[in-house]
């Protein structure tokens, strides 16, 4: 230390202490958050917070790095200058302010995800509006920046009174070769500590997910996940040789050689309207139907008994965008960000265009502003045309939130919509997709019996409000008695678990809806999103090429299985097992010892190889289909 000391870079040492004493005081307010979900052996907790320092060490460095670099080059006369030394005091309290924000960001991300900072912390710097106003809407931002400014202003004031750092660091002079020899241990480091500790890897201390997390530091983890923003299959994962796959592939799902499979059916093909709401965040969890017993979805278990229920169908991801691409593509979560925020998306192997084929008039229908996402895009260009936010008149608009007009307007307009197309003389098949049940849980008031902006609870309620509204208007019209009306989540209402890809929290409601049209029933085959549109195909008896990964449900030769996932973690469950491949081209299983409707217990068991293939081959070929345009739509 005593290199340091009396030295510039003292700073540095000062800056580092705070930012791990910060960081420690993040790791701990978070554990304090999950008292129930963390692992509290002694060993596990070692882990904890000694792979914690280092990952803290390593964001250290590589934020500091700038700033010991400009230690370096600046000379001593500007340096002990009284106007440079204002600057350096600001910029010391610009960073202590940086890090207590940090502290109060992490919990608020973590709080919403259960997770670390990650892509999805990384899109939302994208899309800022939206966040910001989000914040705004959902804490008390004013009294949240002011008690973290004065908090910094205090930690300011004991350093600056308590510490000589603030007033030596001025004082002494170094050459720059004495300069040099010094900074550079703090431009160097970082890139020693990276490799050596092999990245996010250090994070695998435990089979227990909370623990993992926590091990992270949120700095490194926000610039790793916008570093990482896109996986290459067969860098980060097992393989195999691409023709065994393909050869595989059709073993398992019948394509053929040009990477398609023929769907024959017999008879006179159907044509009613499609009514499809994908509802934000509706987990199996709220829903009475399932087994909670708070009451958020009582219209909504009416409708279920009424339709054919779905009882054993999961979402394939954590994020909106990855069940419209799970539903529209009927294909496996590809690693890294979803198809449908890629650049390199048109034309894709859409239901849109084999709706549009078959007459009928494709509507996206979002409650939103459909730039968020690049959904307007993704859909515009695979057969749909979008109404959004921007499309509707004042007078439509009874309610709004930054996410979108509330789901009564937003389905009232599905209405309008619906009713053009009939006029048209037009089948019709509509995406529609809610915003309610998304935080902040505002919507119009006096409508439940849940106050707005209470929490999730209200806004599964409201929601269940809402879509129940909709399906009384909607039996008022002509075309209601030959429509279908599909209701789906997009993903589950959260992703945290102890275990890694929490196959509980996957589970989410399929129902459909057709009293004049389809006998109600409860479908118990475990499926998932990529199911959706090949069975809706099929109860529609329509003939068509495809391209599709998932596979009528109702048929005999249907495989149980489902494909979840995070940006990373690729998973196939079937057969009660999980078989998960990760990024460092390993592989694990687990059997499924017990599951319940808001928990389940993993057994790690010896990797099953048919499992194993059977996921490469899906992953791995969805990833190549993807890469090589191969899963395009063709005329």
């Amino acid at each position: 230390m005593s290199l340091f000391k009396n030295s510039r870079f003292s700073l540095l040492m000062l800056l580092m202490f705070l930012f791990i004493g910060m960081s420690f005081v993040s790791r701990t307010v978070l554990l304090g958050t999950e008292l129930s979900n963390i692992d509290f052996s002694f060993s596990p907790l070692l882990k904890l917070y000694s792979s914690g320092l280092l990952y803290d060490l390593i964001a250290f460095f590589y934020y500091i790095a700038p700033f010991a670099f400009y230690l370096i080059l600046v000379s001593n006369k500007i340096f002990n200058s009284k106007i440079h030394k204002i600057f350096i005091l600001f910029f010391i309290f610009t960073q202590i302010y940086a890090f207590i924000f940090n502290v109060v960001a992490e919990f608020v991300f973590w709080d919403e995800f259960g997770k670390r900072f990650n892509f999805i912390a990384v899109d939302y710097l994208v899309y800022t509006h939206e966040v910001i106003k989000n914040i705004l809407e959902s804490y008390p931002v004013t009294l949240i920046v002011c008690m973290v400014f004065l908090l910094s202003v205090i930690i300011f004031y004991l350093i600056y009174v308590k510490f000589s750092v603030l007033k030596t660091a001025f004082t002494c002079k170094q050459n720059f070769t004495q300069r040099l020899k010094i900074g550079l241990i703090f431009v160097i480091l970082p890139f020693i500590l990276f490799n050596v500790f092999n990245k996010q890897g250090l994070s695998q201390i435990s089979d227990n997910t909370y623990n993992n997390e926590l091990a992270k530091n949120g700095f490194y983890s926000l610039f790793s996940a916008f570093r990482n923003n896109s996986l290459d299959y067969d860098e980060f994962y097992k393989k195999d040789n691409i023709k065994k796959v393909m050869s595989k592939l059709n073993d398992l799902e019948g394509f053929n050689g040009d990477k398609t499979k023929i769907i024959k059916r017999v008879g006179i093909e159907k044509k009613p309207n499609i009514i499809l709401i994908m509802v934000e965040s509706l987990s199996a969890e709220y829903m009475g139907i399932f087994g909670d017993n708070r009451g958020l979805t009582p219209e909504l278990d009416k409708l279920a008994k009424q339709s054919m229920f779905f009882e054993n169908f999961y979402a394939t991801g954590t994020r909106t965008v990855r069940g419209m691409e799970a539903v529209v593509l009927s294909l496996p979560p590809t690693p890294g960000r979803s198809i449908v925020k890629r650049p390199d998306n048109f034309n894709m192997f859409s239901p849109g265009f084999i709706f549009k084929n078959k007459g009928y008039d494709n509507k996206f229908i979002y409650a939103g502003h459909g730039y968020f996402d690049n959904m307007n895009s993704f859909f515009s260009h695979n057969g749909f045309n979008t109404i959004d936010r921007t499309d509707m008149d004042d007078s439509e608009i009874t309610f709004s939130n930054v996410w979108g007009v509330c789901d009564e307007d937003l389905l009232n307009r599905v209405l309008k919509e619906s009713d053009k197309s009939y006029k048209n003389k037009k089948p019709f098949f509509s995406f529609v997709m809610t915003t309610s049940n998304h935080r902040p849980y505002t919507y119009p008031n006096g409508k439940i019996d849940i106050p707005s902006h209470t929490g999730r609870n209200g806004g599964v309620k409201y929601t269940d409000f809402a879509i129940a509204k909709f399906i009384k208007e909607a039996k008022k019209k002509p075309w209601f008695n030959n429509t279908i009306f599909i209701i789906v989540a997009d993903h589950n209402g959260g992703s945290a678990g102890k275990t890694q890809l929490p196959i509980w929290r996957y589970k989410i409601p399929l129902i459909i809806y057709a009293p004049k049209l389809i006998e109600p029933k409860v479908v118990k085959k475990v499926s998932s999103q990529v199911d959706l549109m090949p069975t809706l195909f099929s109860m529609l008896n329509w003939s068509y090429k495809s391209k599709f990964y998932g596979n009528d449900i109702f048929s005999n030769k249907f495989i149980q299985r489902a494909f979840i996932g995070n940006y990373q973690k690729l998973g196939y469950f079937k057969d009660k097992k999980l078989l998960i491949l990760e990024p460092n081209k390993s592989t694990t299983e687990y059997e499924i010892v017990d599951q319940t409707l808001k928990s389940n217990k993993y057994k790690n068991i010896k990797i099953y190889p048919q499992d194993e293939q059977e996921a490469i081959t899906y992953y791995q070929s969805a990833s190549y289909m993807y890469k090589y345009n191969l899963n395009r739509w063709y005329k």
